[in-house]
């Protein structure tokens, strides 16, 4: 994710029969409907959305109470790009940084397709192919509206998607109680009660055998100092005959100056690596322009894997569609987080919160949009992922 700071500061005109959280509330959806590039790939319409919640903008009396109306506002968009920028006690986790499981809707039934490697869900005991009954005592099929849009009574399956797993990744605080059907019993699992510690390295390092190198990165790919690690850990895999680049856990997205910096290490020309697009609507006009990865340090020039997952977002989203059209890579995972555009930050008049909205529009140098990239080598869930990879990386022996 190329994360472009871009604040509003506007001087709030209130009229005598508008609050501060109507005033907000119609500068947020004023401001996806001039700036939002995905109104027509999401079908939103902004105006149904305002119809929808007015009523409700107006009756609120707090704060918080009106950061929780806009969470679930946003849930109209039902993309993880979308975003306040700050929280409360009650607020949900925001996918797929908050989540540990990815769950599908399969022919009216709900199932886990893949865990995050090494986090409370998987931990606790879950397992892939479980069919999701309950969370937290509620049938699965009611819990999940709470994050269905409700300016809608149809649902496609990329709603369904966003729901189930936002549902899923659980609240900032409390318990999560998932009731599955695994191994032919109906069992209970607790994953907030296990004992988790997360990653304390930006990157991980290691030879799997005498010809193979692996570099996982751990979340960090909008820290500037992952570029240094990064080139210690590839100058000390240099002489090997592949490498592995793990990026199934960057879902946070990054910075495209991170992401370049990678790709610089394995390239020997400057190449283009991604398509950005801003649509000028007000002016009938669309800027476009191709972005460019440059030669840095000493190349590494043997055989390149990359493994990407569901919890490939933003910009280690971009890192691999880049490696993809620069033709430096095998790509092999399953679908990506699919997060949406570049965002651009916005700021409400009254209330200062923040808020994302995806502006640029990202595709691969081929024309495809990056939410729809999915790698030539395709799996189902992590564990065949790395399987996959190290299959690939001894057929290249």
């Amino acid at each position: 994710m190329r994360k472009i700071i871009l604040i509003l500061f506007l001087i709030p005109f209130l009229s005598s029969s508008q609050s501060v959280y109507e005033t907000d509330f119609n500068k947020f959806l004023d401001d996806y409907k001039e700036y939002f590039g995905y109104l027509e790939e999401q079908n939103v319409d902004i105006e149904n959305i305002r119809n929808h919640y007015l009523n409700q903008a107006k009756s609120i009396k707090s704060k918080d109470e009106f950061i929780s109306f806009m969470e679930i506002v946003i849930n109209e968009f039902y993309n993880g790009h979308i975003s306040l920028n700050t929280n409360i006690s009650s607020s949900n986790k925001i996918i797929p940084t908050g989540a540990d499981i990815y769950a599908e809707k399969i022919g009216g039934k709900y199932f886990i397709s893949d865990l995050r490697k090494d986090f409370p869900a998987e931990l606790s005991g879950l397992k892939r192919g479980s069919e999701i009954l309950k969370f937290n005592d509620q049938e699965i099929e009611n819990a999940i509206l709470k994050f269905l849009p409700k300016s809608k009574n149809i649902y496609n399956k990329q709603m369904y998607q966003y729901a189930l797993n936002m549902l899923l990744a659980g609240g900032r605080k409390g318990e999560r109680k998932i009731t599955v059907f695994q191994n032919n019993k109906v069992l209970d699992f607790f994953p907030n009660k296990i004992a988790f510690k997360k990653y304390d390295k930006l990157l991980e390092l290691r030879k799997i055998s005498e010809d193979i190198g692996y570099i996982k990165i751990n979340n960090s790919l909008g820290n500037s100092e992952l570029i240094s690690k990064f080139d210690k850990a590839l100058d000390s895999l240099l002489q090997l005959k592949t490498i592995i680049l793990d990026l199934t856990e960057t879902p946070s997205g990054g910075n495209t100056m991170v992401a370049r910096g990678i790709m610089g290490r394995f390239i020997n020309q400057e190449l283009p690596y991604q398509i950005h697009l801003f649509n000028e609507k007000p002016y009938q006009t669309v800027r476009k322009w191709i972005e460019l990865a440059s030669p840095r340090g000493k190349a590494y020039e043997g055989n390149l894997i990359v493994m990407v997952g569901h919890w490939t977002g933003s910009m280690g989203e971009g890192l691999a569609i880049g490696f993809d059209a620069m033709k430096r890579a095998d790509i092999v995972g399953t679908k990506m987080a699919g997060l949406i555009g570049a965002i651009y930050i916005f700021k409400m008049p009254n209330t200062k919160l923040g808020y994302s909205i995806p502006t640029e529009k990202m595709y691969h140098v081929n024309g495809l949009p990056r939410e729809d990239f999915l790698p030539r080598n395709l799996t189902q869930n992590r564990d065949e992922t790395y399987r996959k990879a190290i299959e690939i990386s001894d057929n290249k022996k």
